[in-house]
């Protein structure tokens, strides 16, 4: 599998293109947005937000114009907007400085795994008052407007709008829409719940049922 690493500094960059390459990956490091951008095309990305010429967040947002790669971010920033911001530009994923190499390993093994499956989880069509999901183009619309969605958001909102009025878990999420085994930031899930609010303008399309998880609440006609 071919990865592209995009960060300038050498000290966080040199240990990891070493250890994915003992594991057995192709590795390409660049340390500039406009090398990034310019790349041949890869399997997987890690992109860097802070780099000397391009944010990563305009990094994120050329590679989307031609291309569907799983995008995961390496930022030291931590704030919700930031990573909310990301997720709207079309990246897969974070990981939030410092990191360990177990767990990056781990998100790009569930990242790929999550890119080779195109369907949704329930596999489906799925209409539910005003909105409606096309599981063959993976198309959405709401009000009879076509919603953008990332491919991550897309997945969550298929598996919430599968069973609407249902109370879902945290854990039964993610298990079921990121990956049986996830150990990650339970954050991710937060993260993309509070980006399908913003895009649907409706927050009380997908409630919040404390100390649970979420329910998807079917929007009326």
């Amino acid at each position: 599998m071919r990865i592209l690493l995009v960060e300038d500094d050498v000290g966080i960059a040199q240990p990891m293109t070493d250890g994915l390459r003992r594991l057995g990956y192709d590795v390409t490091w660049v340390k500039t947005g406009r090398e990034a951008i310019d790349a041949e095309p890869h399997d997987l990305v890690l992109l860097d937000l802070g780099l000397p010429d391009f944010d990563g967040e305009m990094v994120t947002a050329r590679i989307r114009e031609t291309s569907q790669v799983p995008i995961i971010v390496v930022t030291a920033r931590s704030d919700e907007i930031d990573r909310v911001a990301l997720l709207d530009l079309g990246a897969d994923d974070y990981l939030v400085k410092p990191f360990g190499f177990r767990e990056l390993t781990a998100r790009i093994r569930a990242v790929m795994r999550r890119a080779s499956n195109h369907s949704s989880p329930t596999g489906e069509d799925i209409v539910v008052g005003r909105l409606s999901i096309e599981d063959r183009t993976r198309t959405v619309t709401f009000d009879g407007v076509e919603i953008s969605l990332t491919p991550k958001e897309y997945d969550l909102l298929s598996y919430l709008a599968s069973d609407p009025g249902a109370v879902l878990s945290r854990d039964e999420i993610l298990r079921s829409v990121w990956d049986e085994h996830w150990w990650g930031s339970t954050k991710t899930l937060d993260v993309h719940i509070a980006s399908l609010r913003r895009k649907f303008g409706d927050p009380d399309l997908i409630l919040t049922v404390r100390g649970v998880g979420y329910q998807f609440a079917e929007p009326t006609l």
